[in-house]
């Protein structure tokens, strides 16, 4: 068992994954897998994708496997040393907000709403209902609505949505309001004894937004669209946490600042003593 005291969290798609527009550093995924095996840091994943996806991404990309993994959008966190044993936990944590109502009770309240499509068995689970939409829907006036109807039932739920860029298709998803990936990363801190100053969150989406904006050490990796950077600095400027937010702008180790490599020169921004160990590592 690592003896760890720096905690990195981190999204996939689009933030560890180079599976957007942009282009990759390649030296980026490499240093991750040297520094992952470093006894001083436990790994994260912070994911939308479900237990099957998040191997999938491991095998296809060559990733780290984590120490621990957030998966559903916030929904499950597994402990793959333990064969992705899920936290019971946690599942018990986040279970009191929908009132013992299923999933497929929650989906009846929004069948008449046209502008939804519910995405496939496969991305639902207990406690996450998953819709696509237009990727120019009106998603503030679509989750006001949602939130209503949810409200009249005293159901307390997170309302979160995000765009696939490479699809084109906007992405919501119905979580118990404590289910969201900043409330699974503290739940891990607190559990496992890891203190703010070294825990660091990188993402690069809207439904990163709540994690990157909570006063966490977070990183938005370069490849971020303009309005998700724009909305995360306005946020923390709003809040006089500008230094809790790092922009990744390319440049460390001659990096691009794109995906993997965003992530890591954000955690060398917060934690110096961690450019040495990439450095050593890619020596």
């Amino acid at each position: 068992m690592k003896m760890s005291d720096i905690l990195l969290c981190s999204d996939l798609d689009r933030t560890i994954l180079p599976n957007g527009f942009q282009p990759e550093s390649p030296r980026a995924r490499p240093l991750l897998r040297r520094l992952a095996a470093r006894s001083r840091l436990t790994l994260a994943y912070v994911s939308g994708r479900s237990e099957g996806l998040l191997k999938d991404a491991i095998d296809d990309y060559e990733i780290p496997v984590p120490d621990y993994a957030i998966g559903d959008v916030g929904t499950t966190i597994y402990e793959p040393d333990r064969d992705w044993a899920p936290w019971e936990d946690w599942s018990r944590e986040i279970g009191q907000d929908w009132k013992g109502k299923a999933r497929k009770e929650l989906g009846a309240l929004f069948s008449d709403i046209s502008a939804l499509r519910l995405q496939e068995p496969e991305k639902q689970n207990t406690f996450k209902l998953s819709y696509y939409a237009d990727a120019e829907a009106d998603a503030k006036g679509l989750g006001k609505e949602m939130e209503r109807r949810l409200s009249r039932e005293g159901v307390r739920a997170s309302i979160i949505w995000s765009v696939d860029e490479q699809e084109n298709v906007g992405l919501l998803d119905v979580l118990p309001e404590r289910a969201t990936k900043v409330h699974a990363i503290r739940f891990l801190m607190k559990k496992k004894g890891f203190a703010e100053e070294r825990t660091v969150f990188a993402g690069d989406s809207g439904n990163d937004l709540p994690a990157l904006t909570s006063g966490l050490q977070a990183v938005l990796v370069r490849n971020a669209r303009d309005d998700v950077r724009q909305e995360a600095r306005d946020a923390m400027d709003g809040k006089g946490m500008r230094d809790r937010l790092y922009l990744a702008s390319g440049g460390f180790l001659d990096m691009n600042g794109n995906y993997c490599a965003g992530v890591l020169e954000g955690l060398a921004h917060f934690l110096p003593e961690t450019r040495r160990w990439m450095t050593a590592a890619d020596a």
